[in-house]
């Protein structure tokens, strides 16, 4: 036998090369862990930019903080400034020598010969009507917009209006004010210009006590022909006796949209006693709706009240009744600043002359009643205490109390000075209080 001297002889050498079997579980391990990974990456990213975010923004693009709304404080018409008591002599007029009298019969014919035509008359109303038409523009009317559900589960949309007039442009927002008390359940609101333009609003800061709100919408959102319209009104006063003046009421008045009504001022002498505050509530002739909302005007243009008709009696419902401008000035600075407002919880009355010089009553305000569990009974004051001084500031009528207390802070403490009846007549005495916060 021949042996092949040419065969390989390493043919038992040959060897196949099997790929590793692939481990199933281990990989969806890894699969699963570096998803994992993955989302927890993103979430940290995603909280970090949340928590950064605001804070880079504000460092690139420092936003302007708001301009501080501030009234002009009510100063005696006729004062005399040191200035005006200098005369100057080239403009001296020598002194008239004394006019006769008219007769009465002089006067009356002066009258008798004046011939009022129906043009003198329409020539009048349309004087008053300029001036209801400048300030219309920017009375606006605010929908409170109320998301129902019927019996058979079909939701639906109910709404509310009110008319409210815009008082202030802080530089970011403008600011209406109005009487949400009607629409205080509503879970929108959207405020509707006169020029039909609309647009979401908030609340800004809202008074309990007489249901007035501060409603803001930024600038931003509205077009700037609008802006032009509906610039912040002029607030007049409603201080001294207006009984008999000329007025105008505009908003709802009748309680229908963009109503219009001439009347007269009829009586100044109610007031509203609210806690910590108290207002002069001014009627009128104007025959309108229970539910009328909107502002009185003067004849100069310029707010002197605010439609509220919630405080008329049974026998006066219908007729047409106003919260005095110039009581509410403070407040609706405060609301627009979006200031908290404290809480005392007293109501009050001014120490007549009367009062002070037959009973001895001292000068100051005088403390009537007083809220239970409040800021005030807890610093032990009682009715019939006369409070003459609040941190240091003296007090001569309960007018300059609400307003001392309304530019405080709610938190803070008061060093209070009063006068309290006794046997042997009124002794000073001195408390601390701690005011409380007004809850909304």
């Amino acid at each position: 036998m021949e042996i092949n001297k040419n065969q390989d002889n390493t043919d038992f050498m040959k060897e196949t090369i099997k790929k590793r079997p692939l481990n199933k579980r281990k990989l969806v391990q890894r699969t699963l862990i570096t998803a994992a990974m993955a989302v927890i990456f993103g979430l940290v990213a995603c909280f970090t930019f949340l928590l950064l975010e605001p804070v880079i923004s504000k460092k690139l693009y420092p936003e302007e903080e708001p301009d501080k709304v501030e009234f002009v404080e009510e100063t005696e018409e006729n004062e005399i400034l040191p200035e005006d008591m200098i005369a100057d002599d080239s403009q001296m007029q020598p002194e008239p020598t004394e006019a006769p009298a008219l007769e009465d019969e002089q006067i009356a014919q002066v009258l008798s010969e004046m011939k009022l035509e129906a043009e003198d008359y329409i020539s009048l109303l349309d004087s008053i009507g300029e001036i209801a038409w400048k300030v219309r523009q920017s009375v606006v009317t605010v929908v409170g917009v109320t998301a129902d559900t019927g019996w058979l589960d079909n939701e639906h949309e109910s709404e509310g209006a009110v008319s409210g007039v815009v008082v202030a442009d802080n530089g970011r927002e403008l600011l209406i004010l109005a009487n949400t008390r009607s629409i205080n359940e509503a879970d929108s609101l959207k405020v509707a210009f006169a020029d039909g333009e609309e647009h979401e609003a908030t609340i800004k800061k809202k008074d309990n006590n007489t249901g007035l709100a501060v409603i803001c919408i930024p600038k931003a959102r509205i077009n700037s022909d609008t802006l032009k319209m509906a610039e912040a009104v002029s607030l007049g006063s409603s201080a001294g006796n207006l009984t008999g003046n000329p007025i105008i009421a505009l908003g709802r008045p009748v309680g229908t949209e963009d109503s219009l009504c001439y009347g007269n001022i009829t009586s100044v002498e109610n007031a509203i006693r609210l806690p910590d505050s108290n207002y002069k509530y001014m009627t009128t002739d104007i025959y309108g709706s229970s539910n009328a909302s909107g502002v009185l005007i003067n004849l100069q243009g310029q707010v002197i009240g605010i439609i509220d008709m919630s405080f008329n009696s049974s026998d006066m419902k219908n007729l047409v009744s106003a919260i005095g401008i110039s009581d509410l000035k403070r407040l609706v600075e405060s609301l627009s600043n979006d200031r908290e407002i404290p809480y005392f919880g007293i109501y009050g009355a001014d120490v007549t002359k009367e009062a002070n010089e037959e009973m001895g009553v001292p000068f100051g305000a005088y403390i009537t009643e007083i809220d239970m569990d409040s800021p005030a009974m807890d610093a032990g004051i009682q009715s019939g205490d006369v409070i003459t001084e609040l941190n240091e500031t003296e007090v001569n009528n309960y007018q300059e109390l609400v307003k001392a207390l309304l530019a405080e802070e709610p938190e803070k403490e008061l060093s209070i000075r009063l006068m309290r009846q006794g046997p042997e007549g009124y002794t000073e005495m001195e408390l601390e209080a701690v005011l409380g916060l007004k809850q909304e």
